[in-house]
This record gives structure tokens, C-alpha cells and sequence, in this order.
């Protein structure tokens, strides 16, 4: 199932030798929606290379959209919203990377609809579902030895009738932020809604909404020191960079938003120290490296001589992820000839290596650390 582009191979081979033969392995699994399958890839970690492991990809819940890791490395969650499911998976994973599910899958129905994403508390207490047709978060308290879902009382809390696009959890875990659809109740501008956390229990921050400056504020990232929040603003082709105050507040910066030059982003992604921004354009079909000021938290795009830094990639990029050690980058692309890219990073540069093929449309990603 894993095809490699073999114009490349000659290409990652020389930066392979370059920084030395693997002694240890990630595991890469991969959510494909339409097919309800989740694909399992050892990568080696000194070169970026992606094995697909024997007997897999796994038939598992319907529509499976989203996958998470618990911080033990010992549990992995997907989220399946298909029809007749609304509910999350529970899979042991062994030391090879192999996954055994663990019976009975847990619902979010009946007041949770469309569990589309997951996110994992820091400290793995706790597992957040967004539930994209019933416009709200379920939350799930996590069995430290056995890694077992029980819903918490209070569970789902709403998001105010608002489509939710996205939610990120600060490094602390105290604060949550979702972003919200824009032209919905006499609005214009999507939204963002903070929320404060205790024990897994949401509550919403006063005043409950902030301007993401554009109608469909897809992207959310969170910087690693918690002082700032970026949010890709898709339809509106700008990113808007927002303080993140003691109480969970947010301001914007001064000179925020920041205009995108290329079209349509969606994902966004900082590296483990918080240099550098990484964009993905859907509409561009690449994406664009920023430089993040030390005192102002705001992006600085990386340029040639002529134009910004971007790197091609294949259709609609519409997910970023990092390798633990922060050596390699993986896009999943969402259009034709959909399949995950690796990129070797060094200094905010992307080096293109190999397009993996999936066969069908990959829609999340998890790395084991």
C-alpha cells in the first residue's frame, strides 16, 4: 500500500547517510476516513523513512477521523463519527508498534454528534472530543493503568450553538480554546472561545468570544511557552496572533492580523522551541515557513531573494505534524493523488524527501514519542 516515489529515493538516501542509521523507532498511524482504516508506519528516526507495518492498515470504526497518543505511549484513541458510531476507540499499543482494540468502544451519543477531532490533556488525565454537529465538547477522564474512557459529569459542554472548527489545549492544560464558524447568528468574523479547565471540567471565560478576523478560523496553534495563540483564518487569508493572558484572556498583538500571500490557509504548526511557523495554503498547494519573533510573538515570513519561502506539496495540505526529535515534517494532503509527504527540517527549511501513498485521503496523524 506504501508507495514510494522513486525519483526521491536517491535524494533521502544521501541526507539518510548524512545523519546516521536508525537504533530506535516512532510509529506513525493515520486515520483514512473512507475506508474506516488506520494505517501503521514504523519511521525511522534518523532518516524519515516510513515502513508500513506487515497486516496493516487496520479495519477499525466507521468514518475514523481522528487519532490521539497517550503521553505513556501505551494507549491510542480514534474517533469514529461515522453513521451509527459517535463513538472512540481504545487501542493497547505494543512495544512493535501494533495495536490491540480494547471492547466496548465508548460513545458520545446521545448529546454528542460527529466526534471529528481529539485532543489529548498534557498530562493524560483527560481526552477532549469535539463534536462537530452537536456544537459541542465531550470530555472523558482517562484511566491511568488500563487507559479506559469514563465521561465526566457535566459532559458535553456546549460551545454556545456554534460550529466548532478546531480546539487546542495550552501547555499548562488550564485553558482550552475552540474556534468557531463565521456567519452564524448575525456574525460575520469566526470566533474564538476560551474556556477555563479544572479537573476536565470546561468553563467558559468572560468575555466568551475574540475576533479571528476571518470566517473560517481553521488553523489553531498554541506556541510551547503558552504566551501566545496563532489562528490560521482560512477564508480571509490572514493569521491572527493573540496573547494569552494569566487568566486565559486573549489580546491581539499589534499588527495582527498578518496577511497570507498565498490562499486559503488551514493548518498551522510550531516547532518543540517555538522558532518557526509552519502554514499550510489548501488553495496554494504548499507551505509557508514564518521566523517567530522572541519579544512579540509575531511571524516573520522566511524569504529568498525574490518571494516568501514556501515548499509544494501535493493537493489541499490540510495537516501538519513533527517527528519527536523535530527532524522531520509530515503533510497530509486531501485532494487528488492524496498521501502523506515527508520533509527533512533544518533551521525553518523544508527539504522535500518522499510522497507516500495511502490509497485513499489521510485526515490525522499521531506519532509515538
Amino acid at each position: 500500500m506504501l508507495q514510494k516515489a522513486l525519483a526521491l529515493v536517491f535524494v533521502f538516501a544521501g541526507v539518510a547517510g548524512s545523519i546516521g542509521c536508525s537504533t530506535s523507532s516512532h510509529f506513525i498511524y493515520a486515520t483514512i476516513p473512507a475506508t474506516s482504516e488506520l494505517a501503521v508506519y514504523r519511521e525511522d528516526p534518523f532518516s524519515g523513512t516510513l515502513t508500513e507495518l506487515a497486516g496493516t492498515p487496520y479495519t477499525i470504526g466507521d468514518g475514523a477521523h481522528s487519532v490521539v497518543i497517550h503521553p505513556s505511549g501505551k494507549f491510542l484513541y480514534v474517533a469514529n463519527p461515522g453513521q451509527g458510531e459517535n463513538d472512540i476507540s481504545l487501542f493497547d499499543i505494543a512495544s512493535n508498534g501494533y495495536l490491540t482494540e480494547v471492547p466496548p468502544r465508548i460513545t458520545v451519543a446521545p448529546l454528542g454528534v460527529l466526534p471529528q477531532l481529539l485532543l489529548m490533556d498534557p498530562s493524560g488525565n483527560y481526552l477532549y472530543v469535539m463534536n462537530a454537529t452537536s456544537d459541542n465538547i465531550s470530555v472523558l477522564s482517562i484511566d491511568s493503568k488500563s487507559g479506559v474512557l469514563t465521561q465526566i459529569v457535566g459532559s458535553p459542554f456546549s460551545v454556545g450553538g456554534l460550529t466548532p472548527l478546531n480546539m487546542q489545549l495550552t501547555p499548562s492544560g488550564n485553558f482550552l480554546y475552540v474556534s468557531v464558524a463565521g456567519g452564524q447568528v448575525g456574525t460575520t468574523n469566526g470566533s474564538i472561545e476560551g474556556f477555563s479547565v479544572n479537573a476536565g471540567v470546561l468553563q467558559l471565560l468572560s468575555p466568551p468570544l475574540t475576533s479571528a478576523d476571518g470566517v473560517n478560523p481553521n488553523g489553531l496553534i498554541v506556541d510551547p511557552s503558552g504566551s501566545h495563540l496563532y489562528v490560521a483564518n482560512t477564508q480571509s487569508n490572514s493569521i491572527s496572533i493573540f496573547t494569552i493572558q494569566s487568566t486565559g484572556a486573549l489580546s491581539e498583538v499589534q499588527g495582527s492580523p498578518l496577511a497570507d500571500i498565498y490562499s486559503d490557509p488551514f493548518a498551522l504548526l510550531l516547532d518543540p522551541k517555538g522558532q518557526f511557523l509552519y502554514v499550510s495554503n489548501q488553495g496554494s498547494n504548499n507551505v509557508a515557513v514564518y521566523s517567530i519573533s522572541a519579544t512579540t510573538g509575531l511571524p516573520t515570513a522566511l524569504t529568498t531573494s525574490t518571494s516568501a519561502f514556501a515548499f509544494t506539496t501535493e493537493t489541499s495540505p490540510s495537516f501538519l505534524v513533527e517527528d519527536p526529535n523535530g527532524d522531520y515534517l509530515f503533510v497530509g494532503n486531501q485532494g487528488n493523488g492524496a498521501g502523506i509527504q515527508a520533509f527533512h527540517v533544518s533551521s525553518g527549511n523544508l527539504n522535500p524527501l518522499i510522497t507516500y501513498s495511502v490509497g485513499n485521503t489521510p485526515s490525522s496523524i499521531a506519532i509515538t514519542q
